[in-house]
């Protein structure tokens, strides 16, 4: 256990603390750790650094080398992760708890390091595309392109995931090159600061990039402009007051709540307790109700089953949880903590008594709850509690009230319109899940299930190998829920760096919407050299090289050859008489074969900067190519991208999209693709 110390802030690049302010005690044995500070805090200088400091040398970086500084931080707090699992026994989570926490938020920096490099350009300026012709002469076009907002991101946290929490939020709104505020709740704030010192001595993000607040926001919020952000997690109350601060309205400044919800999951009316699918179902509960000790926005609060099923779901999930040994994290066999605080606990119990009322209660307190370790009886420990309601209609209370602990209620239905109802009464959520075994059951309900509730798992066994359960959000998927969950989305992949860029129509003509986007428009100027495209090196290519290639005329000869080496032999390419009845009225050549005719024309055999071609990006077949025709291409270097890596003899390499146009002998377009290379460097 840590000497009592007193928290810091870092706010303008230095840690600012020092007299002590509210203590914060160890949720193990309510012993004290850690005070906040007193101090308060000039938000009027956080906020001018962020602007003046952060702004600018994030701007000086763009995509790909933010996307690498993600990575780069990522494996310095993986290297060190240990530390953080000390401090995080603090807050009553077991072991795989902090990994949720931990290695959950290591790994969103990962992802988004990942997901960076792979899908966003070497520059500020994403084309999202695209490009619309608006005029008949080819000369005047549109389009939509994002770029970083020259503001700053508030963040909210609440106090189930400190490092997590933040960590999932900061990925994004970084990669955007927004630089970022965090506030974490109060009650964990010292393994937030744990994980922030660890980032600051890393040395590895520009000045002004994070600063942390440790305490209250003060008038932080009241400082903002429509330029900045704010995200909140948390209690749905509380997002609503924040949501309705006068500077965030009068500035429209872009507000993301993701609030507490009662997510439910449904046991489909196929499934009986014989199947695989509803060991599963109790598994996903249990393991929901006391993950965390329950405090987890996505935990399964309302529990829907058949009728007929409620007697075997209660008795199972009886057995399950009496099983679940509660204490010190630290001691053997102990498979559920405590909650966050002795504040938590007493909320938690509140809570559950307005639950409790014209309710029963199916598991609870009274059997045999014992907390295990040195000072226990201290600590912010509850009993992992199951209740019952019969009537789910007749009962507001399950609807609307959360206990934010270890508590679930179970309520019936009859069929799956009464299943779809009850789960549809808590008014919006984060996530919900249906186990069923009958793939028509998923078909009709998951379209009702998504309308409230932002993600919905559908679990059977043959998910359930591979299944990352209920309360998991992953960093590729949208988090985030209509209604009562908040109304707002978080992760989701790049979407959740859109968030927090601009979008902005542009028009223009195509060589000036090319310049802007930094990639190739067709009917933009283009370059064209003797040497041929595939000769430059990574460094040479600029946007807009260009090769016309030579001439080719399609024969019988080639469509027979190709069809015997691919195996192909479709009548449109073989059958005169079924041919001349088709829409095209005559045999036409492959596709594949106008792909593989046009790759003959414009590639340059010999070895070269041109590594490999690894895919083809959005190819169409736009006019048949008949016996006779003649083709030809163009290839146009659209887009470079450099993803700052090297090869294993230390070598630099570049991904190059090319545009490919293949025409015909009337210059109509016969086939449009993107070919995707890796070039070498010549340094």
């Amino acid at each position: 256990m840590p000497t009592v110390s007193t928290l810091q802030s870092l706010i303008g690049g230095r840690w600012l603390g020092a007299e002590a302010n509210v203590p914060l005690h160890s949720a193990l044995d309510s012993s004290l750790i850690y005070h906040t500070h007193a101090e308060k805090i000039d938000f009027d200088e956080a906020v001018t650094f962020a602007r003046k400091q952060g702004v600018p040398a994030l701007m000086a970086l763009d995509f790909q080398q933010r996307a690498a500084r993600l990575k780069a931080l990522a494996l310095y707090l993986m290297e060190r992760k240990e530390e953080l699992y000390k401090v995080s026994h603090l807050t009553g989570a077991t072991r795989p708890d902090s990994w949720v926490d931990i290695e959950g938020g290591i790994g969103t920096l990962f992802a988004y390091a990942s997901m960076g490099s792979r899908e966003l350009p070497s520059s500020n300026v994403l084309h999202e595309g695209p490009v619309l012709a608006l005029g008949k002469n080819g000369g005047f076009a549109g389009t939509h392109i994002l770029v970083p907002r020259g503001g700053l991101a508030v963040h909210i946290n609440a106090f189930n995931f400190p490092i997590w929490g933040l960590l999932e939020k900061f990925a994004p709104s970084f990669l955007a090159a927004m630089p970022c505020i965090g506030k974490p709740a109060t009650a964990t704030s010292y393994l937030t600061e744990a994980v922030v010192r660890m980032i600051d001595d890393s040395g590895l993000l520009p000045a002004g990039s994070l600063q942390l607040v440790i305490g209250s926001t003060g008038d932080l919020l009241d400082r903002l402009t429509g330029f900045d952000a704010v995200t909140f997690t948390g209690s749905a109350d509380t997002a609503a007051m924040l949501r309705v601060n006068k500077n965030l309205i009068a500035n429209s400044v872009p507000f993301t709540a993701e609030a507490d919800s009662l997510n439910c999951a449904i046991l489909g009316p196929d499934v009986s307790p014989d199947d695989v699918e509803f060991e599963l179902f109790v598994k996903e509960v249990a393991r929901e109700m006391t993950g965390k000790s329950g405090q987890k926005c996505t935990a399964i609060r309302r529990i829907i089953v058949p009728q007929k099923h409620v007697g075997a779901v209660g008795a199972r999930l009886r057995e399950r949880l009496a099983k679940i040994v509660v204490g010190d994290p630290s001691i053997e066999g102990v498979r559920m903590g405590a909650l966050a605080s002795l504040d938590q606990q007493r909320d938690v119990g509140e809570r559950l008594a307005m639950l409790a009322k014209g309710n029963e209660i199916l598991f609870g307190a009274a059997d045999g709850f014992a907390p295990k370790g040195e000072g226990a009886h201290l600590g912010a420990f509850f009993a992992p509690t199951l209740v019952l309601c019969r009537d789910g209609f007749a009962n507001d209370a399950v609807h609307d009230v959360e206990a934010f602990g270890p508590v679930s209620t179970m309520m019936a239905y009859n069929d799956l319109d009464e299943a779809l109802a009850l789960a549809a009464r808590g008014k919006g959520s984060l996530v919900s899940t249906l186990v069923t075994r009958d793939p028509m059951v998923a078909a009709r309900a998951v379209p009702v299930m998504a309308a409230s509730h932002g993600r919905v798992l559908v679990l059977d066994r043959e998910a359930a190998v591979d299944s990352t359960g209920h309360g998991s959000p992953l960093p590729q998927l949208k988090h985030g829920g209509p209604g009562r969950a908040g109304g707002g989305e978080e992760l989701g992949g790049i979407r959740a760096v859109r968030h927090f860029l601009q979008r902005a129509a542009l028009q223009g003509s195509p060589t000036m919407i090319a310049a802007v986007t930094g990639e190739y428009v067709r009917g933009a100027a283009v370059k064209e050299a003797p040497l041929h495209p595939f000769r430059k090196y990574f460094e040479e290519l600029e946007m807009g090289d260009s090769l016309l290639t030579h001439r080719r005329t399609v024969t019988e000869a080639d469509i027979v050859a190709f069809g015997g080496i691919s195996g192909d032999f479709f009548y449109m390419h073989f059958d005169e008489i079924a041919a001349k009845d088709s829409q095209f009225g005559k045999r036409i050549a492959h596709g594949y074969f106008v792909l593989s005719a046009a790759a003959g024309l414009f590639v340059s055999p010999a070895p070269g900067p041109v590594l490999a071609n690894y895919g083809l990006d959005n190819l169409r077949f736009i006019t048949p190519v008949a016996i006779g025709d003649t083709i030809r291409a163009r290839l146009t270097c659209k887009r470079k991208v450099d993803r700052n890596r090297v090869d294993e003899k230390g070598v630099g390499q570049g991904v190059v999209a090319w545009d490919v146009q293949v025409t015909n002998q009337n210059e109509e377009l016969v086939a449009s693709y993107d070919i995707l290379t890796l070039v070498m460097k010549r340094a």
